[in-house]
């Protein structure tokens, strides 16, 4: 792959070195030729460096002085992390589109990655009192309402966590999450969420918000080379499972249909593998690690995978009622159902991810 330009490279050095604090207001860079000397490279590129540092405002050229940091970073050094931030993506976009993948190929890439770290529940900034908590199953439409929330609600912000449906509802009830993510269903009364929050919240007035309703089936290799077409197919020989983790509603779902239908699980070659997200799922089919894994046909689609649809689902996020009744709670009913017909922005943006109904995209229920 083809590196960013070497001059956008010696400037973010210097950027992170001022972020750092081995570089202060003040302080004077090397001359042009002996940073060129210490890099290897031409003294032109040290000087486009020091261009574009200079038009930013964080360096100052003057003859005869020569070339200064400039800028004096304010405690809240939030603004100049991001810019730094906003210069390494774009780093690695030119890297990307310089190996010949487009501008939505990389896009999508970057939030499949980043729906990993959050299955991983890797600890991030702290969070201020207008941030929410998300915890829940993995869904890329609830990655993109955090990419869009900031927007949605000034100065708030959604701190995502993939934690499967069931640890979402958990932390819910343990103070550890502002809304949770769930799309568990339930067997004995063929229903979706509402049983669950009863039996894990008891005796607390709950909202269940549908996000929009997806189709989950079989994700398989493009053009379904092993024809399968239904659950009890995964047992045949020559067909090996990627799995989802225990207490993910896909899991749930899973081993209800194959309990249903007699099939055990040890007749199942990879049954035992599992991953945190449907993104994964997908990943490992494409790679060849597997043959076939339950998820939704949004993660087939970005893969360019086959897909056998099975059933469609409700995906609910669940918010206690101080939750939707606050500005964050406000902002994401605002966003999900701003227009009649539960046309408003949110639903446009979901239905283009593919694989979704948002026909009822914004319905509301109370869990009590």
């Amino acid at each position: 792959m083809e590196k960013a330009p070497l001059y956008r490279q010696v400037a973010e050095e210097i950027r992170q070195q001022i972020l750092d604090g081995k570089l202060r207001p003040g302080d004077s860079l090397p001359p042009v030729r002996v940073l060129a000397a210490r890099l290897g490279c031409t003294p032109g590129t040290v000087q486009q460096a020091y261009r574009a540092l200079a038009e930013e405002g964080i360096v100052t050229s003057r003859p005869g002085q020569g070339t200064r940091i400039g800028v004096a970073l304010p405690e809240d050094r939030a603004p100049y992390r991001r810019a730094s931030l906003v210069h390494q993506a774009e780093a690695f976009l030119l890297e990307a589109l310089g190996a010949g993948y487009s501008p939505g190929e990389t896009e999508r890439a970057f939030a499949a990655a980043l729906d990993r770290w959050r299955a991983l529940a890797i600890a991030g900034p702290e969070i201020t009192q207008r941030d929410l908590r998300f915890a829940g199953s993995h869904d890329p439409a609830v990655s993109l309402l955090a990419s869009r929330f900031p927007v949605l609600c000034p100065g708030c912000g959604l701190s995502v966590a993939f934690t499967g449906s069931l640890g979402g509802l958990i932390a819910l009830a343990e103070g550890k999450a502002d809304l949770a993510g769930s799309h568990l269903w339930d067997e004995e009364s063929d229903s979706y969420n509402a049983p669950f929050v009863r039996r894990l919240l008891p005796g607390r007035r709950l909202a269940l918000v549908t996000l929009a309703h997806r189709r989950l089936g079989l994700i398989v290799p493009r053009g379904n080379p092993q024809r399968l077409a239904a659950l009890g197919d995964l047992a045949r020989p020559g067909v090996r499972v990627i799995n989802r983790q225990r207490g993910a509603g896909t899991r749930v779902w899973l081993d209800a249909h194959l309990n249903r239908l007699g099939v055990p699980h040890r007749e199942i070659a990879g049954y035992e593998t599992v991953v945190a997200t449907h993104a994964e799922v997908a990943r490992a089919i494409a790679e060849g690690g597997a043959t076939a894994g339950l998820g939704a046909e949004t993660a087939a689609l970005e893969y360019g995978l086959g897909f056998v649809r099975l059933t469609t689902e409700p995906y609910d996020l669940v918010l206690p009622e101080e939750t939707l009744a606050g500005e964050a709670g406000a902002a994401i009913m605002q966003w999900l159902r701003s227009e009649p017909g539960r046309q408003g922005e949110g639903a446009q943006a979901i239905t283009a991810l593919g694989g979704y109904d948002t026909g009822r995209t914004g319905e509301l229920r109370w869990v009590e």
